[in-house]
């Protein structure tokens, strides 16, 4: 969420209901609504959909609850699949053919004791709409909408957050964080994207809670850390991190000064998560264990965890320092180190070390167009075999690396001819 959408939020009660009147909702929910409505249940549009409506921006996914409970639901549409039905979730199909949506319903409810810091003991369904938003975990996402109605429901002081950029617990902050180990990180989440602060009491509560956000799966962390990651401005939620102590829950610890350094960093990298959590960890490439621990701790794609590992080594180290040497020899030292980085991190690499333009330039030149693995060499084994300079083995392996290393200090010699006369030398 920018800076400008925040100011846009409404003044008062009446401004923003008007402004849910203009809100187009999909016709499968409303036509979902009106049946609810048609048989004497009460059903609204919660969270933050009507969160980001209020704003000005795209509702995006429309989340339904009702009073009416999973078996009256199953009871009262043709079309339904008990998604969740132990939870009061029942996902009823709207309309037919390509007009056929499938929307997700939830019964109102209220939680029992959390045990493992992320699911309720049990659940109870209710028929009051306000007993429903008090168990959510943000007052700016405790809103709900009736179209029908044309009423919104702020139980909690939402839109006065909203206007004043603030990220604040539902009810007793504390009990927010107890039962669920997410919401503190969905907390900073937000801080970052929508360039909220998060207030006093709510940042406090926790520091208090980490012990029960040690419970919640790296996965659903990592989710968590990457839409910050992607946030203009990542520091608004990086340095409540730090402050409330989930930092070192999902980080590696660091000193102040190097861990300040490392958010502002972000700030001014581009918004690719990968490469600003490269940035974070940064300060401590040295300790591979480490920082290979905090990795996989996060559980990310193959890809991702090769490029932080790619991202945080020395190689990289080794680049900011070729990039300061005079030629000649220069460009030969940056496409060694590509060769074995791989070209595809050159533009990572170089946000990371914060390079300027020209240093920037000096690498792409050095590397564009050059070979950097055997597979670019202009002669391949096959030919070398057919002029009997090599044989099917290990040793025809041996001489393509040596050959590549030629072409690599003078991307000159990447021809057949050349290397043809280069692989006589060899062997002579």
């Amino acid at each position: 969420m920018t800076e400008r959408e925040r100011q846009t939020a409404p003044r008062d009660c009446d401004e923003a209901r008007e402004r849910m009147r203009g809100v187009v909702i999909p016709s499968a929910i409303m036509a979902v609504l009106e049946t609810l409505a048609r048989a004497g249940f009460h059903g609204v549009v919660v969270g933050g959909a009507v969160r980001d409506a209020l704003l000005g921006a795209d509702g995006g996914d429309w989340d339904v609850a009702s009073d009416a409970t999973p078996q009256e639901v199953i009871e009262l549409f043709p079309r339904t699949i008990p998604t969740g039905i132990e939870h009061g979730t029942v996902t009823v199909l709207s309309g037919s053919g390509e007009q056929r949506h499938a929307v997700e319903l939830t019964t109102f409810r209220g939680e029992g004791v959390y045990h493992d810091g992320r699911r309720p003991s049990e659940v109870v369904f209710l028929r009051a709409l306000e007993d429903d938003l008090a168990r959510r975990d943000l007052t700016i996402n405790a809103f709900a909408w009736d179209p029908l109605a044309a009423v919104l429901t702020d139980a909690f002081g939402g839109l006065e957050d909203l206007r004043a950029g603030l990220i604040r617990a539902v009810g007793d902050p504390a009990a927010r964080f107890a039962e669920d180990g997410l919401r503190a990180m969905r907390a900073v989440r937000f801080a970052a994207t929508m360039r909220f602060r998060l207030a006093p009491e709510t940042e406090a509560a926790i520091a208090g809670a980490l012990e029960v956000f040690d419970k919640v799966s790296r996965e659903r962390v990592r989710v968590e850390l990457v839409k910050l990651l992607t946030s203009v401005r990542p520091s608004l939620g990086l340095h409540p991190m730090a402050s409330t102590g989930l930092w070192d829950r999902v980080l590696a610890p660091l000193e102040p000064l190097a861990r300040d350094q490392a958010i502002e960093a972000c700030d001014r990298l581009p918004a690719r998560p990968i490469l600003r959590l490269a940035r974070l960890l940064w300060p401590v490439r040295y300790d591979r264990t480490q920082v290979e621990t905090i990795v996989d701790a996060l559980r990310p794609s193959n890809d991702e965890r090769n490029s932080l590992v790619r991202l945080t080594s020395e190689l990289v180290d080794e680049l900011a320092l070729a990039v300061e040497l005079p030629e000649p020899g220069r460009a030969a030292i940056i496409r060694r180190i590509f060769a074995e980085l791989d070209p595809a991190y050159a533009s990572d690499a170089s946000a990371l070390l914060e390079l300027d333009a020209q240093a920037v330039a000096t690498i792409e030149a050095a590397i564009t167009g050059a070979a950097l693995t055997t597979k670019q060499l202009a002669i391949k084994g096959g030919d070398l075999i057919a002029a009997g300079l090599a044989a099917p083995g290990p040793q025809l392996g041996v001489l393509l690396a040596q050959l590549l290393d030629a072409v690599i200090e003078d991307p000159s010699r990447n021809n057949e001819v050349a290397l043809l006369e280069r692989a006589r030398e060899l062997l002579g």
